[in-house]
C-alpha cells in the first residue's frame, strides 16, 4: 500500500491555543491506518508507587509489559480520552524513545485526538505539568524514573499526570493497578510512524478519525513561564554584577533533562558564563552516574564548590523536579530549610506579590521549619503523606501556595509538580533582593525562627521481607501503652516518648484517606524520628529513617546536624532494630 504525504501550512490546522511554540510546516498522511487489538496477560507488580511505575529497564522490555501498563493508564482515564489531547515526554533516559513511540501508537488506537510530544521525546517533569495546564490537555504521560539511575541495566518509569498537571491521585493509580491485574488485551496502531526529532505537525487518519502528533520545542513554554514568575532582569544584574560584585554560580544538570533548560535560562537569559554550568548534555545513562541531587551523588559539585570560589551552587535530578542548594564553600541548605526560607521571602518573587500566599505545606517526614513560618505569617499549614500528588487538591482548592519535601522537592502552585529550576530561581531572587549570601540568609532565618536540625538515613536495596517485618513491629509499638512515656538515653541525652503512630492523612478537600504512611515516634520536647519504606525504588526495599530536633539556643545554630542529632539517631536505630533487620551497619546515603 502506498502512503501519500502532503505538506500544508500549519495555519490550516486548528490549534486550540495561541502560542507559537510549533513548526510552521504540517505533514499529512491521507491513508487511513488500521488499529489492532492484541491479546495479553497480566504482569504481577504493576502497582504505581508514590510517582508512577518504576522498574528495571529489562522488566519494561518484556513483551507486552510496557503496552500493558500504558493500556492500564488509558483505560483508567476511560471515556475522557475520546477526542482528547495528551502531552508525552520524559527525561531522555534509555528506552525512552521506544516507549514514546509505543505510547503514541496506543494513544491513536484508544481515541486520543492529539498528542503533544517534546522534541526527541524530551520534556522535564515540571515542563510537562506546565504544558498540560497551558494547553488545557486531558493529562500527560511522563517517561521517567526521576532520580534513579538510567541505562540498559538500570531503571525506567512511566507515570500519568492528570488534567491539573499533577501526578495521578490514589483513586486513579489504584484503578490502574486493578486493571493491570485483569488485563487481557490492549489497543495499538502499529502502522503509525512519526518523526519526533524535529518540531512540527504530523497528521494521520486512524480508522477514519483524525489524529495529530505535534512535536514541540522542549524548552520554550517552560522558559516563557519562568520569565513571568520571576524578575529575570534583577537576577541577571545579580549574576553579572551590574550593580555590584557578580555572583559566581555553578549549576550541575547531572546529564539529566534539565541541561537544555539550564543552558537557555542561566547562560543565555541570565548571563552566567559558560563555565557556570556542567553536565548539561542529556545522556541516556546520565553519564553512568546516579542523577540524585544530594551530598552523596552530587559529590563532584560539592567538591567543586569547596575548592572554588562560587557564591551559589545547585544540582538537579534526572527529570528536573528535584534540586539541591549550596552556598559558598558548599554550605548545605537542607530541603526542609530551603522551602521555609522561600516561604518567608515571597516578597522577592513577583508571582507571589501578585497572587499572595494562601497556605504552606510539607510532607510528613520533612522538617517542621515551614510550620513556624506559617504560624508567623498567619496562614494554614498542611502535613501530607510523601508524594507530590497529595499537594494537588489543596492547590486546586486555593488553599496552598508553597510546599516541599525533604527529598529535595520544592515547588508552588504555579504548576502541580515539584520544580528544581523554579527553586533555584526563587533562591537567586532572594539573594538579589537581600544582597547577601546563602549562609547569611540561613543564619538570619534561624535567628528569627530557631533551627530544626534534620537528617535522613537511606538504606537502599534491602531485602523486602525483613524490612516489612521491621515496619510491622514498629507499627505494633503504636498499640503498646507501655511504649508511650518510656525514656531513652544515649550519650547523656534523654528523650521521653510522647506519642507513636502510623501516619494517616485525610484530605480536607475530598475526604480521601491515606493510611500507614510512616511510623512516627514523637518526643515530649518536639524531637522525633520517622521510619518508612520508599515507594520510588525499582527493586528491593529502601528504608528511610528521618530524625529531627528543634533548637532555639543561638549557640547551637552553626553546629553540625550529625553531631547534634547523633544521640537521637542512635536511639532510633536501637528502637527499630534496623541494623538487625537490614543487616546494614551503615546507610547508603546520609542527607
Amino acid at each position: 500500500m502506498v502512503k501519500v504525504w502532503d505538506t500544508l501550512s500549519a495555519d490550516s490546522e486548528e490549534r486550540g491555543d495561541n502560542n507559537n511554540n510549533f513548526s510552521t510546516r504540517t505533514s499529512v498522511l491521507k491513508m487511513s491506518l488500521t488499529c489492532y487489538t492484541k491479546a495479553t496477560k497480566p504482569f504481577q507488580g504493576q502497582k504505581p508507587g508514590t510517582s508512577g511505575l518504576r522498574k528495571a529497564v529489562k522488566v519494561f522490555q518484556q513483551e507486552h509489559y510496557t503496552e500493558n501498563f500504558v493500556q492500564c493508564i488509558l483505560s483508567a482515564v476511560g471515556g475522557g480520552l475520546t477526542g482528547s489531547t495528551l502531552v508525552v515526554g520524559g527525561d531522555g533516559r534509555y528506552f525512552g524513545k521506544k516507549a514514546c513511540d509505543t505510547i503514541v501508537k496506543m494513544c491513536a488506537a484508544n481515541g486520543v485526538r492529539k498528542v503533544i510530544v517534546g522534541e526527541n521525546g524530551i520534556l522535564s517533569t515540571p515542563c510537562v505539568s506546565c504544558m498540560i495546564r497551558k494547553y488545557k490537555t486531558s493529562g500527560g504521560i511522563v517517561l521517567t524514573a526521576s532520580h534513579n539511575p538510567g541505562g540498559p541495566n538500570a531503571d525506567f518509569g512511566i507515570k500519568f499526570n492528570i488534567s491539573n498537571g499533577g501526578p495521578a491521585p490514589d483513586s486513579v493509580t489504584n484503578r490502574m493497578y486493578e486493571i493491570s491485574r485483569e488485563i487481557v488485551e490492549y489497543r495499538i496502531c502499529p502502522e503509525l510512524h512519526c518523526d519526533i526529532s524535529t518540531p512540527g505537525t504530523q497528521q494521520f487518519v486512524v480508522e477514519n478519525r483524525p489524529f495529530t502528533v505535534e512535536v514541540v520545542d522542549s524548552v520554550k513554554d517552560y522558559v516563557d513561564y519562568m520569565k513571568e514568575i520571576f524578575d529575570f532582569p534583577a537576577i541577571k544584574d545579580l549574576i553579572t554584577g551590574a550593580k555590584g560584585q557578580p555572583l559566581t554560580i555553578l549549576i550541575d544538570a547531572m546529564h539529566g533533562v534539565t541541561g537544555p533548560y539550564v543552558k537557555k535560562i542561566f547562560l543565555e537569559e541570565l548571563g552566567a558564563g559558560p563555565d557556570s554550568a556542567v553536565n548539561i548534555v542529556p545522556l541516556e545513562d546520565f553519564g553512568g552516574h546516579h542523577p540524585d541531587p544530594n551530598l552523596t551523588y552530587a559529590a563532584d559539585l560539592v567538591k567543586a564548590m569547596k575548592d572554588g570560589d562560587f557564591g551559589f551552587g545547585a544540582a538537579f535530578d534526572g527529570d528536573g523536579d528535584r534540586n539541591m542548594i549550596l552556598g559558598h564553600k558548599a554550605f548545605f541548605v537542607t530541603p526542609s530549610d530551603s522551602v521555609a526560607v522561600i516561604a518567608d521571602n515571597t516578597d522577592s518573587i513577583p508571582y507571589f506579590k501578585k497572587n499572595g500566599v494562601k497556605g504552606l505545606a510539607r510532607s510528613m517526614p520533612t522538617g517542621c521549619a515551614i510550620d513556624r513560618v506559617a504560624e508567623k505569617k498567619g496562614v494554614e499549614v498542611f502535613e501530607v503523606p510523601t508524594g507530590w500528588k497529595y499537594f494537588g487538591n489543596l492547590m486546586d482548592a486555593g488553599r496552598l501556595s508553597i510546599c516541599g519535601e525533604e527529598s529535595f522537592g520544592t515547588g508552588s502552585d504555579h504548576i502541580r509538580e515539584k520544580d528544581g529550576i523554579w527553586a533555584v530561581l526563587a533562591w537567586l531572587s532572594i539573594l538579589a533582593t537581600r544582597n547577601t549570601t546563602v549562609e547569611q540568609v540561613l543564619l538570619s532565618h534561624w535567628g528569627t525562627y530557631g533551627r530544626n536540625f534534620f537528617t535522613r538515613y537511606d538504606y537502599e536495596n534491602c531485602e523486602s521481607g525483613p524490612c516489612n517485618q521491621m515496619m510491622s513491629e514498629l507499627d505494633a509499638m503504636s498499640c503498646d501503652p507501655g511504649a508511650v512515656g518510656k525514656e531513652h538515653t544515649h550519650a547523656g541525652k534523654t528523650y521521653k516518648v510522647a506519642k507513636i503512630d502510623n501516619f494517616e492523612y485525610t484530605d480536607p478537600i475530598d475526604g480521601s484517606v491515606a493510611k500507614k504512611q510512616g511510623v512516627r515516634v514523637l518526643m515530649t520536647d518536639g524531637s522525633r524520628f520517622v521510619f518508612r519504606l520508599s515507594g520510588t525504588g525499582s527493586s528491593g526495599a529502601t528504608v528511610r529513617m528521618y530524625v529531627e530536633s528543634y533548637e532555639s539556643d543561638p549557640s547551637t545554630y552553626t553546629k553540625d546536624a550529625q553531631d547534634v542529632l547523633k544521640p537521637l539517631v542512635e536511639i532510633a536505630l536501637s528502637v527499630s532494630k534496623l541494623k538487625e533487620f537490614t543487616g546494614r551497619q551503615q546507610p547508603t546515603v546520609i542527607t
